[in-house]
């Protein structure tokens, strides 16, 4: 079976486990940090301005993706929103599955098919999950396949310029947004995976050339800011 440190992670906090080691993340960028677990059990007073104005622009039957423990889902739930968490790992949908979340899907975004939404949602840089910037433009493709006529795509991502600018590291010989992540918990790692952030300029060209509506609502003071996305069909008719 597949080492899941991540949601091992996840259900030890839930169970508030006395024995909880951290959950370390490694970067291809860095060294390994510790990611705060008890983000992801976040409620509606713990969000940032950035996730409540998200949240507020849901619309109609919403897709949650990357939903982890069911932050976000459980919020939108108790706004009577028709809401489907898609989450990878097994051990984080039976996380949300135990607190609540109504429908679960656990499975691959990329793979999920033959439903459609009004809101594509991807909180906490969800986005990432494209890997690359040839796989952002896969993502954008499957997106509209996902969407109903009237639907939006909704998720924040960060220009990460600064790390190599402020930690003095050396750019790589590919897109700079284009990093890899590596979970670890109780001393054992998981599988290394790509991971995409985003400059505007770069995002704005993609989703042009993939015809595309951008509007770029809000940005804070750590150079992450939050998209909406329409395809050019649905935002001219």
């Amino acid at each position: 079976m597949q080492h899941d440190p991540y949601g091992e992670a996840l259900l030890a906090a839930y169970h508030q486990s006395s024995i909880r080691p951290p959950l370390y993340l490694h970067t291809s960028y860095g060294d390994k940090d510790e990611m705060p677990v008890d983000v992801f059990f976040r409620t509606e007073e713990d969000f940032s301005e950035l996730e409540s104005i998200a949240l507020a622009l849901c619309d109609g039957h919403v897709l949650d993706v990357g939903a982890g423990a069911g932050a976000h889902a459980l919020y939108l739930q108790s706004r009577n929103f028709l809401v489907t968490s898609i989450e990878k790992s097994s051990l984080a949908a039976s996380v949300m599955q135990q607190r609540g979340v109504a429908d679960i899907v656990q499975g691959d975004f990329f793979t999920h098919q033959n439903a459609k939404y009004d809101t594509l949602l991807f909180l906490m840089n969800g986005i990432g999950i494209a890997g690359t910037l040839a796989g952002f433009r896969t993502l954008l493709e499957h997106c509209k396949d996902l969407l109903t006529e009237r639907g939006q795509l909704l998720f924040d991502t960060s220009d990460i310029s600064y790390l190599y600018d402020d930690f003095d590291i050396e750019k790589p010989s590919h897109y700079f947004g284009e990093i890899s992540y590596q979970y670890e918990y109780r001393d054992r790692k998981g599988t290394e995976f790509p991971w995409l952030y985003l400059d505007q300029q770069t995002l704005i060209d993609i989703a042009n050339e993939e015809g595309w509506v951008v509007q770029i609502l809000f940005e804070d003071d750590q150079d992450q800011y939050l998209v909406r996305m329409e395809p050019r069909s649905i935002a001219s008719s």
